[in-house]
């Protein structure tokens, strides 16, 4: 039997997650900062002081990838590094105010990206699927 893509759950998240960078892109770019940015903010909206190993953790993401996306928002007025009170090593990550303002409106380009995305399904369908993504991320986990 041969590979269709076009049933492949792996591949259609794949395109469902570029079609929402690419939504968000649009809105946040307006707002200051870039999709890759977005899951970092989210964590540190709801808990500032992190160090990178923190965050790594939480995100699940590559320690490169991870380094070059905190020297872009550094670089781009979002963060700031502070030295750790208790580890020399390490660097606890702020939000400076500018990142601290938007967050109600990038929380909010987000929203309508991801409303965008679900354009013509009915509330249930909606439900359904998110909870049908989220049981397949479970699975992931476990293996």
């Amino acid at each position: 039997m041969a590979f269709d893509r076009m049933d492949s759950a792996t591949y259609l998240a794949s395109l469902l997650a570029k079609s929402f960078s690419r939504a968000l892109q649009e809105r946040g770019q307006k707002l200051g900062f870039a999709p890759g940015q977005f899951p970092v903010l989210l964590e540190l909206w709801s808990e500032e002081g992190l160090t990178q190993k923190q965050l790594l953790d939480r995100m699940d993401i590559e320690q490169a990838t991870m380094a070059n996306t905190l020297a872009r928002m550094e670089r781009d007025g979002l963060i700031v590094r502070c030295k750790h009170p208790t580890d020399k090593r390490a660097q606890q990550i702020f939000l400076t105010d500018r990142a601290k303002q938007m967050e109600t409106a990038a929380k909010a380009a987000a929203q309508a990206a991801d409303q965008s995305l679900f354009s013509g399904f009915r509330s249930f369908e909606r439900e359904l699927l998110l909870e049908y993504m989220r049981m397949a991320i479970a699975n992931g986990t476990r293996n």
